[in-house]
């Protein structure tokens, strides 16, 4: 082809370039309107006359004006206010015994981002809400980019994929008054008194942790069981830990309405600003699939439900590297609101369970970044991976499509072979040992799912964090208009102590259930009903299909077959 541009170069070769861009002074740019073309007045107007309507062949007003009417994007329907920083990842501990991940061998270090966010609130809600709080971590490894989409809690509200678009909907605006919890928490509270396993969440949401003073004083939890496979096809179960080098801190329900609307955003950009960079330890806890049978038949822990914790004395956390904040964003939408984390994003070594819950995950993101960023998301730079080998696919097109592969060929061609790179997990024996029929399944609240709240309330709270927790329920229960979802709650904390019930009746002026034996719920079977009338959630029957299982789940005996 001959050349178009006076340098040799050609047209094709000519682009705006984003690294450029990024770091270019408002001194050093010339202002034109999208095109290209030199404008010499962002304010100018063309009309008809002095005092005459507006023309439309003015395009620089034209395209002003519709350019500006499409800035928006769909904010995210959970995690939508955040706040986030670049910087990186250092391995400092070897992971190569259990893992073949190149990201964990000794000394690797690679460019990270996280983003932090509260979960329930709108983009523009305050960041001292009484919310868990979004910790995702993008890793840029010569892998692959490995997400991890974490949270500041290690247990959430529940362990049954099917009720989370049930339970978000709980935290947004009634469709009727547009209300939100501050107002009228009723929603809320229904959502969990017939929902029980949500109680050891709720102990850490309505505890000291539930806000946290900014982004840099709280710890990050996967929360999900993974896998990390080794190079001899040997894999275990882990849970990922990140803990704050700066210790932790809260905020107490009172201080929190003295707090700026964006406490987290200022304390995070202008501590990177000022050089205090944040940090955080990555350890791990890990187990054998035999361990992991044994936990739930001695136990009852099990390791694919979400509203469960591993003992850290029986699975001490293994320290693996650091990482650390150190550069703020240039620009916010283009590396924070653009940037999108993907559970489903690993790399070899790390695999995911049968975590039901992670299992929705892995579709979910990508699915709902394809919708609100775009299908061509991951070409966007801050999305984009970084590896040293050129990267190729056959995903053509969509979109907005910045790099679509030049002229190779998009299908698996012969005449223009592709380069591979043999497999290093044999994915069979990973995840080869479920067979069994297809089934429904629902999950069932049992006497075990109140052990660790149990333990939350009798060993780790002191007195002044009991006092501040029956405090913020009850203030939060002030806004329920309906006395029976209250009785109901108050039920379930009776199963985790007679004196956190206690408590709460005297400071809500209501009389609890003495427990759950008598109730039967809308969400979960109740494995714990005296008459066995109650065990079904509402609208089913144990006389066909019940969908409850011995196992509640879990990795019983023989499940492994390795």
């Amino acid at each position: 082809m001959t050349a178009h541009a006076a340098d040799g170069k050609q047209n094709g070769d000519i682009y705006r370039d984003y690294v450029d861009d990024r770091h270019a002074q408002s001194q050093d740019t010339l202002y034109t309107m999208s095109n290209g073309a030199p404008y010499p007045h962002p304010y100018e107007t063309q009309r008809v006359g002095e005092n005459g309507p507006l023309l439309l062949q003015d395009f620089h007003l034209v395209d002003l004006l519709s350019h500006f009417d499409r800035e928006r994007i769909p904010e995210r329907v959970v995690h939508a206010k955040g706040s986030g920083a670049h910087g990186y990842y250092k391995t400092t501990e070897t992971l190569e015994d259990l893992s073949l991940a190149d990201i964990f061998k000794p000394g690797k270090q690679c460019p990270i981002t996280i983003r932090f966010s509260t979960v329930g609130g709108e983009t523009g809600s305050h960041d001292c809400a009484r919310d868990p709080r979004g910790f995702a971590i993008k890793f840029r490894t010569d892998e692959g980019n490995w997400d991890m989409v974490a949270n500041n809690t290690p247990v959430f509200f529940l362990r049954d994929p099917a009720k989370f678009p049930h339970f978000i909907h709980t935290q947004k605006r009634h469709p009727a008054t547009n209300l939100s919890g501050a107002d009228d928490s009723t929603m809320f509270w229904d959502y969990l008194s017939q929902n029980p396993e949500s109680v050891h969440q709720v102990m850490v949401l309505m505890g000291d942790r539930g806000i946290p003073d900014g982004y840099r004083f709280m710890h990050g939890y996967s929360g999900h069981t993974m896998k990390l496979v080794n190079k001899e096809g040997k894999w275990v179960y882990v849970q990922f830990h990140f803990k704050s080098k700066q210790g932790t801190k809260f905020i107490t329900q009172a201080d929190s309405a003295s707090k700026s609307p964006d406490h987290s955003q200022k304390d995070l950009f202008y501590a990177i600003e000022h050089g205090d960079y944040p940090g955080w330890d990555v350890s791990v806890q890990t187990m054998t699939p035999k361990e992991a049978e044994e936990l739930w038949e001695k136990q009852k822990i099990n390791v694919f439900d979400l509203t469960h914790i591993w003992p850290q004395k029986q699975f001490p956390l293994r320290k693996v590297g650091e990482m650390f904040l150190n550069e703020n964003v240039k620009n916010y939408f283009a590396e924070i609101e653009q940037v999108t984390f993907n559970p489903a994003h690993m790399v070899p070594g790390i695999e995911p369970s049968a975590d039901p819950v992670l299992q929705s995950r892995l579709f979910s993101y990508p699915d709902t970044h394809r919708h609100r960023v775009g299908v061509n998301y991951q070409q966007l730079p801050v999305n984009a991976p970084r590896v040293p080998y050129r990267m190729a696919n056959f995903q053509r097109n969509g979109s907005m499509a910045f790099v679509n592969q030049g002229s190779r060929p998009n299908y698996l061609s012969s005449i223009e072979p592709i380069s591979f790179r043999h497999r290093t997990v044999d994915l069979n024996k990973t995840h080869g040992h479920f067979i069994g029929e297809a089934v429904t399944f629902l999950s069932e609240i049992r006497p075990e799912d109140f052990n660790a709240p149990r333990a939350l309330w009798e060993k780790v709270f002191d007195d002044g964090a009991k006092e501040r927790f029956i405090g913020n329920v009850s203030g939060h229960m002030a806004n329920c208009s309906d006395k029976e979802i209250i009785k109901r709650q108050i039920g379930i904390f009776r199963e985790v102590s007679d004196d956190l019930a206690t408590r709460l009746e005297k400071a809500t002026g209501v009389k609890g259930y003495p427990g759950i034996a008598n109730l039967r719920f809308n969400g979960s079977h109740n494995g714990m009903a005296k008459d066995p009338s109650l065990r079904a959630a509402n609208g089913m029957s144990k006389n066909q299909g019940f969908s409850a299982t011995d196992n509640n789940g879990a990795p019983a005996a023989g499940t492994h077959k390795v």
